[in-house]
């Protein structure tokens, strides 16, 4: 039986802060290992016997990041990138993956529905746990994996099991004395937010329970538009669509909820506590990255991203470091993380949403220094690849290169310039930058003017196929 992986990119993982951010969510980054989540879900999916191209279901904002790596890991020639123009949870988003298969072949297919997010370590079991999946959803089953828990855990949802294959409840994140009753009974399992069924038995059992989940996802797919490796789902009918996890809208309702019991080496990497259970530890119990010292520390998290971190001291306590930002909290407080991003998002502050290293589809871009009316920044642009050409109303710009060859065009002329090379562009001046050659180019941007935003942007021909902020 043909299994169809459907991978829920979306999401921000806020708890991760200040590491992972709206724009760069935790499922793109490389926490454990060399490759991002997102590329270490693909590689184990594309280890499954009878496996189809994936679908990938992502957020519109990262549509570039994602694309990027899918194409690095030189896997899949063919996979299928949904990009949402609006979050739904994953109710919509599971329905619209399973829509769009439908369209595209078989209702028997088997979809294997897997968050981008988490981390499995025994993959021989994982493939055991899904070909029982498969057999399960094969005889109309929707079938979710309940990961055999290793302690009581007030982070997770939980799965009470019944006799055989089926599901008895669907119970929310538990305090830690129920926590400690669900471990010792045995017949609780985490919730894991895999699922696997066929697209005929999801939309009919969905139809049944959420019909207007079906009814403009539907729409939001037949709709939508191919955009290259992308499809766009259509967002009028999404942004009509209920909102809501596939657990409360279907899962916690239907009569046919089957368990796979799952012993995988799971983590979902939800806090930064649960990172420092699963990486390797030093003789002192410490997970350590990037440029650190350590003099008498035990059982802590230290992570430098762009600069020396020194600790002395500490215990049970976990450090992380970013260009524009640092979290310090014990390792049992790792759960509220997220409050302070909702406070930095209820305060319209840009480190919730954005690191001073911003992706591109053409690069990246960091913020160097930022004053009242001048902005520094570093751009590094791909051998081959060109920034649209456009204009800005309030603001001049300086460029000049410090490595590589730029390709610039300038109002009515274009021009070569090679390193320690540099030119104006004025306020109002059509404007493009390219990278002829086969090194990146890199160079310094001083931008000058009453207003820096990145808002002020009029594209005029972009092959990336964006258009201007409204």
């Amino acid at each position: 039986m043909p299994i169809q992986p459907v991978i829920l990119a979306g999401g921000t993982g806020s708890r991760l802060w200040p590491l992972s951010r709206e724009l760069y969510p935790k499922q793109l980054i490389a926490l454990v290992g060399t490759h991002s989540l997102l590329q270490a879900t693909l590689l184990r999916v594309g280890e499954l016997a009878g496996s189809l191209p994936p679908i990938i279901v992502a957020a519109e904002e990262q549509r570039f990041m994602a694309k990027t790596q899918i194409e690095e890991l030189g896997r899949f020639p063919e996979y299928h990138l949904l990009l949402e123009p609006v979050g739904r949870n994953t109710a919509a988003a599971i329905c619209g993956a399973a829509v769009y298969a439908r369209e595209r072949g078989s209702e028997e297919d088997v979809l294997l529905v897997l968050p981008a997010d988490h981390v499995i370590t025994d993959t021989r079991a994982f493939g055991a746990a899904v070909d029982r999946a498969v057999e399960l959803a094969g005889a109309g089953n929707l079938t979710t994996f309940g990961i055999v828990p290793e302690r009581p855990e007030t982070g997770y949802g939980y799965i009470g099991c019944g006799e055989g294959d089926r599901v008895e409840a669907f119970v929310e994140k538990p305090d830690l004395a129920t926590a400690k009753k669900y471990l010792a009974d045995g017949r609780y399992l985490w919730n894991s937010g895999m699922f696997s069924f066929t697209v005929a038995t999801f939309l009919e059992e969905l139809e049944r329970y959420e019909p207007e989940v079906v009814e403009q996802m539907s729409r939001s797919v037949t709709a939508g538009e191919r955009d290259g490796r992308f499809y766009r789902l259509e967002r009028t009918a999404m942004e009509k669509c209920p909102g809501g996890s596939v657990d409360c809208a279907l899962m916690e309702k239907t009569d046919r909820a089957a368990v796979v019991r799952a012993d995988i080496g799971w983590s979902d990497i939800g806090s930064w506590r649960a990172l420092w259970e699963l990486a390797d530890k030093d003789e002192n119990g410490n997970v350590v990255a990037g440029d650190v010292l350590l003099e008498d520390v035990e059982n802590s998290l230290i992570r430098a991203e762009s600069t020396l971190v020194a600790a002395v001291g500490l215990r049970d306590t976990m450090v992380v470091e970013t260009a524009d930002a640092v979290l310090v909290a014990p390792v049992d407080r790792s759960q509220d993380v997220k409050k302070i991003v909702k406070r930095l998002k209820k305060q319209g502050r840009d480190e919730f949403h954005i690191h001073k290293t911003v992706y591109r589809p053409w690069g990246s871009y960091t913020t160097l220094e930022m004053g009242e009316r001048f902005q520094i920044k570093r751009i590094t642009v791909n051998p081959g690849a060109r920034l649209s050409l456009q204009m800005h109303h309030h603001r001049h710009e300086h460029w000049v290169v410090v490595r590589g060859r730029a390709e610039v065009t300038n109002g009515d002329k274009v021009i070569m310039l090679d390193e320690n090379q540099s030119t104006y562009i004025t306020a109002g001046t059509t404007h493009r930058l390219a990278n002829p050659g086969t090194i990146p180019l890199e160079l310094i941007e001083v931008q000058i003017g009453s207003y820096l935003g990145e808002d002020d942007i009029v594209r005029y021909d972009d092959e990336y196929g964006r258009r201007a902020p409204r």
